[in-house]
């Protein structure tokens, strides 16, 4: 039921219907409160691979505030702008301790996306 649901939502925002989902993670500082509960930070994004832009973003952040004001400084960025803009963005706005974490496992997305990228690329040439 979720999956028609998302389907229908993608139709009317004007997205592709075949989002990738891609995770990444981070090793959490020993200081840090989010320490106590998981050894690393893991945040997924849905990625629209038609625009390169993040539909929706999510992470095992310990507080729901943190998860949405996280998702929020993530969605709508495009990775074709490459990933130092939203590091910027999360270095400026983001002051929790995990933002190093936070940082590594947006590189690790990216990362992964250019891989999808140019393995379509080279597809693309057979």
């Amino acid at each position: 039921m979720k999956e028609v649901t998302l389907n229908k939502n993608l139709k009317k925002e004007g997205h592709s219907q075949e989002l990738l989902f891609i995770t990444g993670y981070g090793k959490l500082p020993l200081t840090s409160a989010a320490s106590k509960v998981y050894e690393a930070i893991v945040v997924a994004v849905t990625i629209d691979p038609e625009t390169s832009v993040i539909i929706e973003a999510d992470s095992n952040l310990v507080t729901s505030l943190g998860r949405k004001f996280l998702s929020g400084l993530i969605e709508g960025y495009c990775l074709n702008d490459g990933i130092e803009g939203l590091e910027e963005k999360l270095e400026k706005r983001y002051h929790g301790s995990a933002r190093r974490a936070l940082v590594t496992a947006l590189y690790i997305i990216y990362n992964r996306y250019v891989a999808y990228q140019k393995k379509l690329l080279v597809e693309d040439l057979d």
